[in-house]
């Protein structure tokens, strides 16, 4: 941060603004307020502390008088801008106090105004002015007890023992590094809540793309399937009713199941917490899959056996298939498809999904976000996804799952 930048015609930059961390979180997290009542009650006790403790000194030190009460009063209030300017702030105390002491007056709880001072400041991020100011004051007070002290009041007086300084710059060091370890917290505290919210804004985008995912896979295949039965019914209705009958009918089945589905992941967004009603579908529905595509004209042909399959691993099969089986039915001419399941090597399920073609147009095998969706698929259980034509024509869509078997209890 450039502390000597000034912005056009106001105050100096450096006199309100602290480092970006602190800036955020007095503007977003909770603005500075007015401390009035710390101010008040740290103005009483100064106010009668400082009498207290003339009261000790009276034979060594100079009586208070009104001049001495405007300093501890100004000090003091001083620090009802300590969360807004505090590099005016922790100049000001300092002033004050070294007029305070320069004046002769007794030693007390005067030096309580520039410790918070200096506290807000090093807090705000403005270390340097905090030591800065301390380091001002000490040598000041160096100046005044060992050579300007024959000048100033009180009459008589004598230089004070370096021991004295010893304890006035322990004294100093203590409130920097207690002033040190607030700022490292705040700090630290900061970053834990920045990246707090960044893990909750990354799981909801994560659990965004799910659902759109989950509801592309359920509404493109249920309305591909649809598509093509009304094509069939519209065409085969005056020559042929009774298939299309057989053709509303499936795209009644379809609309059923695409509804269903699709109230379940809305079910799940209304009561996040709960478990959803109806278990997720896997490849234990593949048949109903093959009932279905068959209802659009595809005939699938199904080679090796379902294994047991973790719930995230078993969904992430049958969404693949489902899509798969969805862009042979849109975009490839061929009326067969075949699907092949292996987990021979005992560590991943191989699933293949190819069509003999030719395609309808230029999206063979899906261009969107149906091809994109199962790469993601895949990739969320540490698989991966081939797609691309044949060598010999059509298509062909490899998937490489980890294999998850489940623990028999």
């Amino acid at each position: 941060m450039d502390e000597q930048r000034v912005s056009g015609g106001g105050p100096p930059q450096w006199w309100r603004h602290g480092p970006p961390w602190w800036n955020h979180w007095a503007t977003e997290e909770r603005a500075p307020r007015w401390p009035w009542p710390s101010t008040l009650l740290i103005t009483v006790f100064v106010l009668g502390g400082s009498r207290f403790a003339a009261d000790q000194q009276m034979d060594d030190r100079a009586p208070l008088d009104t001049f001495a009460r405007v300093l501890l009063v100004v000090a003091a209030g001083l620090l009802l801008w300590r969360h807004r300017y505090p590099v005016l702030v922790v100049f000001g105390t300092a002033a004050a106090t070294m007029l305070y002491l320069g004046a002769g007056y007794p030693y007390g709880p005067v030096f309580v105004t520039f410790a918070l001072g200096c506290f807000s400041a090093i807090v705000a991020g403005y270390r340097v002015a905090a030591w800065t100011a301390l380091g001002l004051l000490w040598t000041g007070h160096v100046l005044v007890a060992h050579w300007l002290y024959r000048w100033l009041p009180p009459s008589g007086d004598d230089a004070a023992s370096w021991g004295s300084e010893g304890v006035v710059a322990a004294w100093g060091v203590a409130i920097v590094a207690l002033a040190e370890l607030a700022r490292t917290r705040r700090e630290q505290w900061v970053r834990e809540r920045a990246e707090q919210a960044q893990a909750a804004r990354r799981r909801a985008d994560e659990e965004r793309l799910r659902i759109a995912r989950e509801l592309h896979d359920v509404l493109a295949h249920s309305i591909s399937v649809i598509n093509v039965q009304a094509g069939v019914g519209l065409a085969l209705l005056d020559s042929d009713p009774e298939q299309a009958r057989t053709a509303l009918t499936t795209i009644k089945a379809a609309s059923k199941e695409a509804l269903g589905e699709v109230r379940q992941v809305l079910d799940t967004l209304r009561t996040p917490g709960d478990a959803p009603r109806a278990p997720a579908p896997g490849l234990g529905r593949l048949p109903e899959l093959v009932e279905q595509a068959a209802g659009a004209g595809l005939t699938v042909a199904v080679e090796g056996t379902v294994p047991q399959l973790a719930p995230g691993t078993d969904l992430a099969a049958f969404r693949i298939v489902q899509e798969a089986l969805t862009n042979v039915v849109r975009h490839s001419v061929s009326r067969h498809a075949r699907v092949l399941l292996d987990d021979g090597d005992g560590t991943t399920l191989r699933l293949r999904i190819d069509d003999d073609g030719p395609a309808t147009g230029t999206d063979a095998g899906g261009s969107g976000n149906g091809l994109a969706g199962m790469r993601e698929r895949a990739a969320a259980l540490g698989g991966t996804i081939e797609a691309g034509p044949r060598p010999d024509g059509g298509f062909r869509v490899l998937a490489v799952l980890p294999l998850k078997v489940k623990e028999e209890r």
